[in-house]
């Protein structure tokens, strides 16, 4: 792994820094700790685009803004012994998804499979986070969730769709578990807002103009995906040729599992603006399934078979130049073990929304890449 020459700040202190922060803008304890944890499993994983570079920018200016409730008011609309249907009332995700998952876990436990469904929510964090709270008890955990319109259709330049992940974690024989974490887009939103805030093109191919010309200016990428001027390509890229349509149809599956299950919004109905042009939630959807595999040969034969097919693909012959294959999670497992000790790293853009999240509600911080 390259070494990283950015500032580390431990776990401890930029936990309790955005707990405390949350708290301060009127998140309840409780779920605040909920919330800061699930940004610090996108940094302990590597996945940067969904950590702390998220922080202030999407929960904390949004509660701000009064588009985002701070109080999660989670409300069951209707439930069955192995389903749940859920409304988030426009509080933190993160905070709906948690409690969704619990009793989605239970559920499972005990019929062997559930799913449930959320309208009314906002950004949930790392889309793993979810499925990975199933795969630490052994059980296996599949995720989705709309977003605001970003992907165009295949032969189309107009954004549509959102990035749509469509997230999977199994449990395996190994230290780490099986953990796919992607959106369906080639590139999501995040990533690109990583790279306007560190300074960086986008690189080419990921982004396309309403007249089809690829754009790489992050910071003027990310204007023209809210005004419309812009479209991420799907999995596979522009047109048929490289199979872009295969991510066109899983971006369209995602969509409708998290907006027809639920009844939540779904494609350019997720926008934080009412038709007067004021500001307003999101109201996205998200759905979550759990699935024992004790309802199928158990959990042990799971595991080991699971094990066994992903020590044979890292086994497998490797493209002439290249060291190592990976399996999904693995190389976010890496990252964990590398940062275990050193803490998160934070870069000047990271830094400067900590001090002035910090100077907003008077918090007692002091950061160690101050001064």
């Amino acid at each position: 792994m390259t070494e990283d020459t950015r500032p580390f700040i431990s776990w401890e202190l930029v936990g309790s820094f955005m707990t405390e922060a949350f708290k301060a803008a009127g998140v309840p304890e409780a779920d605040a700790a909920i919330c800061a944890d699930v940004l610090l499993e996108s940094d302990r994983r590597g996945i940067e685009s969904h950590g702390s570079n998220r922080f202030k920018p999407i929960y904390i200016d949004r509660i701000r803004a009064g588009i985002l409730n701070p109080v999660t008011e989670y409300e069951i609309l209707k439930e069955t012994p192995t389903t749940i249907v859920a409304d988030a009332h426009d509080g933190m995700g993160m905070v709906a998804s948690y409690k969704m998952m619990e009793s989605l876990i239970e559920k499972a436990k005990l019929y062997g499979l559930s799913m449930g469904a959320i309208r009314n929510s906002s950004h949930y964090g790392i889309a793993g986070y979810w499925p990975m709270m199933a795969s630490k008890q052994g059980l296996l955990g599949i995720t989705g969730t709309n977003a605001r319109a970003s992907i165009a259709p295949t032969f189309g330049v107009e954004n549509m769709m959102g990035t749509n992940p469509l997230t999977f974690a199994f449990p395996t024989d190994e230290d780490f578990p099986f953990v796919l974490d992607c959106a369906t887009s080639i590139v999501q939103r995040g990533k690109i807002e990583y790279y306007a805030r560190e300074g960086k093109p986008t690189p080419a191919g990921m982004v396309i103009s309403e007249n089809g010309d690829a754009l790489t200016d992050s910071a003027y990428i990310l204007k023209a995906l809210v005004d419309g001027t812009a479209a991420l390509t799907p999995l596979g890229g522009i047109g048929e040729e490289m199979a872009g349509y295969k991510g066109y149809g899983y971006a369209a599956v995602v969509e409708i599992l998290s907006a027809a299950l639920a009844g939540a919004s779904f494609m350019k109905q997720i926008t934080n603006r009412d038709e007067n042009g004021n500001p307003r939630p999101y109201h996205l959807g998200h759905f979550f399934i759990v699935i024992d595999p004790d309802a199928f040969l158990g959990h042990e034969a799971f595991k080991k078979t699971t094990g066994e097919i992903l020590r044979a693909l890292r086994a497998s012959k490797k493209a002439p130049g290249q060291e190592r294959i990976y399996t999904a999670g693995e190389k976010e497992w890496d990252a964990w073990l590398y940062r275990r000790d050193k803490g998160v790293p934070m870069g000047a853009g990271v830094q400067k929304d900590f001090i002035t999240v910090r100077d907003w509600y008077n918090l007692p911080f002091t950061f160690p890449f101050e001064g």
